[in-house]
């Protein structure tokens, strides 16, 4: 199989860094026209440098706004009106106990995990149902199936993507536009390491070796028994982006490792 996006447009948010940069070099690699989009002028220019080393010829657009906001999805349409394939990966993360959990930290994850990807699918899905063609992915987490005790609040917005993309995915019945999560589990992204570097340097191990022992402590059903790779996660992404993926929405598209204890 030999997946080819040429001619496509594609939006990944949240894309400077982790597994929303491993799914634009994914698709640009492939042949897709790739908007890169963060928050930082420098991490997004890193991020384009990146991908240009290993592959000169990729299409790239450069968008800096924060898409965690009304005003910065609005900036965002009007700079960019059309797409065929939108990836909504921006998201945070946190680890804190439910009692100590603010209004305003539930609130902030509302708007950033949820409400980024409803307010983009709201606007590029009408376009994209007029060229009889599109795709939707919602970057969810192991975590939306198997909340965390010590993230409840993110657990309850990964379990919202997975329920707005089957939701979108029936809305779109038809048109074909599909719609699918991808539910990624313990992966190597910027995030992970930033929380285990420490801990591998004070030990005097690889950060991947941490990080095998971090997804045995926190995950131990992990049946591969180590952490995926930024990559590994992005092949995921790349196919259900894919003209192959016809056939493929409505799904939670599991890249967990095998985390979930679920048929």
């Amino acid at each position: 199989m030999k997946i080819d996006l040429s001619g496509k447009t594609a939006i990944v948010t949240g894309s400077s860094k982790g597994i929303g940069f491993g799914a634009a070099k994914g698709l640009a690699n492939n042949g897709a026209t790739v908007v890169i989009n963060g928050r930082n002028e420098t991490t997004v220019s890193h991020a384009i440098d990146a991908i240009k080393t290993t592959h000169p010829d990729a299409k790239l657009i450069a968008h800096v706004g924060n898409l965690g906001t009304k005003e910065g999805c609005d900036e965002l349409i009007k700079a960019i009106p059309a797409c065929d394939i939108l990836v909504n990966n921006l998201g945070i993360y946190s680890m804190e106990d439910f009692f100590e959990t603010s209004d305003e930290t539930w609130d902030k994850f509302y708007e950033i995990n949820i409400m980024s990807g409803v307010r983009l699918s709201r606007h590029y899905a009408k376009q994209m149902i007029n060229n009889r063609w599109g795709r939707i992915l919602f970057i969810s987490s192991e975590s939306g199936l198997n909340i965390p005790e010590d993230m409840i609040h993110y657990g309850f917005t990964k379990t919202a993507n997975i329920a707005i993309a089957k939701g979108l995915a029936k809305r779109l019945a038809g048109t074909g536009v599909t719609v699918n999560s991808i539910l990624p589990g313990p992966t190597l992204s910027d995030g992970l390491v930033g929380m285990i570097e420490g801990i591998a340097k004070e030990n005097n191990q690889t950060v991947e070796t941490a990080a095998k022992e971090f997804v045995m402590a926190k995950r131990p059903s992990s049946v591969i028994q180590r952490a995926a790779t930024i990559e590994e996660v992005a092949n995921m992404i790349v196919y259900a982006a894919s003209k192959e993926a016809s056939a493929t929405t409505g799904a939670s598209l599991r890249v967990d490792g095998g985390v979930v204890n679920f048929l």
